[in-house]
């Protein structure tokens, strides 16, 4: 994996950015190139799969940049799940997808969130609200979504260098 740096010097924006990236390409690297057994292998007594965390990670993707900053309800599949009936779908269904499947998922959540901010950051800067409105009066900046994103991210990486170590023992960065 060519190891992705956010920039040292760089402003506020190209800094978010360039993290989320790297959290993004780690993730992509800990899950690339496995096949069906591995994308289902877990650690200890973890439920947590590398495709699930795609898959997780897909709809996340798609909350925060849909639901959070656009005020739109997710597309497909997010949009076809009971999600009050089955909360946890995204984790559990993963294991009937194929690989392909999930990774695929998960780039298309990602490239359709980079559209998003890109149009967003042309529209303003970080500083601009989000259409989700809290009980409290309150909308989330795109820079508060973009720190959520990043924070998350690295929290599922770590999962999924654990996960990844048990199935062929791939470390680094």
């Amino acid at each position: 994996m060519a190891y992705l740096e956010p920039p040292l010097a760089g402003d506020e924006t190209a800094n978010l950015l360039g993290s989320l990236e790297r959290q993004r390409a780690t993730l992509a690297w800990k899950c690339g190139g496995l096949g069906a057994a591995a994308m289902r292998a877990t650690v200890g007594a973890s439920s947590v799969t590398l495709g699930g965390l795609l898959k997780h990670l897909a709809l996340v993707e798609a909350h925060t940049f849909a639901t959070k900053f656009l005020g739109q309800a997710p597309g497909p599949p997010w949009n076809t799940v009971d999600w009050d009936a089955d909360p946890d779908w995204d984790w559990r269904s993963a294991v009937q997808d194929s690989p392909e499947r999930l990774m695929t998922l998960w780039q298309d959540a990602v490239g359709w969130s980079r559209s998003v901010v890109t149009q967003a950051l042309a529209d303003g800067g970080p500083e601009q609200l989000g259409r989700l409105t809290t009980d409290s009066g309150e909308s989330p900046s795109l820079r508060r979504l973009l720190i959520d994103l990043i924070e998350e991210y690295a929290r599922h990486v770590g999962h999924a260098d654990l996960i990844r170590e048990s199935v062929d023992g791939l470390t680094g960065k």
